[in-house]
């Protein structure tokens, strides 16, 4: 690498350091010698005009995606904007037949840019890619030409056909987010494994009662929550015993909200309790509320990654004997739901606190609980 790339390579790195709040900076090296100045320029603007810092990360794993792709499989980065033919290419590359693979290598992506992308580190699965990730992937590669002020073609005719019979050849069973959802018993099993008084329970329960509570708040939202983020609300008052602890959390704009909303969320009672304790004993007073532990027990002043809140739920399912493959951190979304339809929570009062803009998405839980909860499902009672 000549003095000058490896420059132009140092001068992105800092760029990108200038919005590392929003990306995954630990791979700031990476993208850094990914993307090209254009598109960390148009991330900066990006960032700038107030997009969400979810929906800025996926593009930019996205982007560096096409671009490690680009470079592999023509030598080039992205042109903008891509002619039709590229982008023929990138579908056949990403969905193919496995079985047609075995009698003709050449069929799918080609052995050689196989290889680049697997040392890179960016690919990594074994087989055809799924479908929805092609098209995700399609969709930001269109998004982005748009921001460039540039037409394209990725709505022609002989792209929507390669893409349909594509899919047809790489069948792929439609696997749901978490096999099963985190219902009331369910969850009973989780807090059951994180009674101590340890750092690592008291931080795990509190998790899990705040993800579930809170109406099944997404990996990254809890992840990235911040004592700034939280109010105490006066005490609910019970008909027998102790007014209930209560406090309100401002998601500020999430994956479903408008630009200018401030999305609030309300806690009441055990939730509560356990997160002020987690909190009290990890001396949490500003900044990130849940944080990484190391072995010695120190508590990390960084936000726990969003991955780590799926290996807990997964982890604590494996000690209550669950099998922790049918689990996953969205099953406390999908759980909060199915809950209250088990419970006879009317709809719309779940929805307020699961924040669900989709009413035919959300109804689906309830819809599934009556099912099995009904005469039709019970002939044999």
């Amino acid at each position: 690498m000549t003095h000058l790339g490896r420059d132009n390579i140092d001068g992105r790195a800092e760029q990108l350091d200038t919005i590392a709040a929003v990306l995954p900076m630990e791979r700031r090296d990476e993208l850094a010698e990914l993307l090209t100045d254009e598109d960390v320029e148009t991330l900066r603007h990006l960032v700038n005009q107030g997009m969400g810092a979810n929906t800025l990360r996926a593009l930019t794993s996205d982007l560096a995606y096409l671009q490690a792709w680009s470079l592999a499989a023509t030598g080039n980065a992205l042109p903008w904007p891509a002619p039709e033919a590229l982008l023929l290419k990138f579908v056949a590359h990403h969905l193919w037949d496995p079985e047609k693979r075995l009698s003709d290598p050449q069929h799918g992506m080609p052995n050689g840019v196989e290889d680049k992308l697997r040392i890179q580190g960016v690919l990594r699965s074994g087989g055809p890619h799924a479908p929805d990730t092609v098209r995700r992937r399609l969709a930001t590669w269109s998004t982005l030409t748009k921001w460039r002020g540039l037409d394209g073609v990725f709505s022609s005719p002989a792209l929507k056909s390669a893409i349909r019979l594509a899919v047809r050849a790489t069948p792929r069973p439609r696997k749901r987010k978490s096999a099963k959802a985190v219902t009331g018993d369910v969850l009973s099993q989780l807090l059951a494994t994180c009674q101590s008084d340890s750092l690592r329970d008291l931080r795990d329960r509190a998790i899990l009662m705040v993800a579930f509570a809170s109406g099944g708040r997404r990996r990254s939202e809890i992840a990235g929550l911040r004592k700034e983020q939280l109010s105490r609300e006066a005490p609910i008052p019970v008909a027998e015993g102790s007014p209930l602890p209560s406090l309100s959390i401002h998601l500020g704009r999430t994956k479903t909200s408008g630009g200018d909303n401030d999305e609030v969320v309300y806690l009441t009672g055990r939730p509560v309790e356990a997160l002020n304790a987690w909190m009290a004993a990890a001396r949490i007073e500003l900044g990130s509320v849940f944080r990484a532990i190391d072995r010695w027990g120190n508590v990390s002043t960084r936000a726990l990654d969003p991955k780590a809140v799926n290996d807990i739920v997964k982890q604590r399912a494996l000690l209550a004997g669950l099998d922790p493959a049918e689990f996953s951190a969205h099953g406390l979304r999908s759980g909060y739901l199915t809950e209250a339809a088990n419970r006879g929570i009317p709809l719309p009062e779940a929805m307020e606190q699961s924040r669900h803009r989709s009413v035919q998405q959300a109804s689906s839980y309830y819809n599934n609980a009556t099912r099995r909860s009904g005469r039709a499902a019970r002939l044999m009672d």
